[in-house]
């Protein structure tokens, strides 16, 4: 069974939108007010006259936003997990949650007896 999808009315650039949604309607009023934001502070500060002009360089403006912030969560996942690797060393080796092949590789090799 799927949610329920929502009806929102939304404003941006002073054109009237029905946006159908799954998302809450606060969520989709946020999301539709980020996008007139952008699209507006472009009509301010660049050059561009034509809103379907300004609505593509702030789509742009956003989908760079949205790059960085996927970069920086991988970046952020890579030192958690590096961090999460050296804090378990510390732990003694029934408190590692590794499976007993993590636990024989780190306890190093074996020696037959002879």
């Amino acid at each position: 069974m799927s949610e329920k999808r929502h009806l929102v009315k939304v404003v941006i650039v002073g054109e009237e939108y029905t946006i159908r949604s799954d998302a809450s309607p606060e969520h989709t009023r946020a999301v539709a007010q980020y996008v007139d934001q952008s699209i507006k502070r472009v009509l301010h500060t660049a050059s561009v006259v034509e809103n379907h002009k300004a609505a593509i360089l702030a789509a742009l403006q956003i989908t760079d936003e949205l790059f960085r912030a996927r970069a920086s969560a991988e970046s952020m996942d890579e030192a958690l997990d590096a961090l999460s690797g050296e804090i378990r060393r510390w732990l003694p080796p029934g408190k590692r949650g590794d499976t007993g092949e993590m636990q024989a590789i780190e306890a190093g090799p074996t020696h037959p007896v002879g």
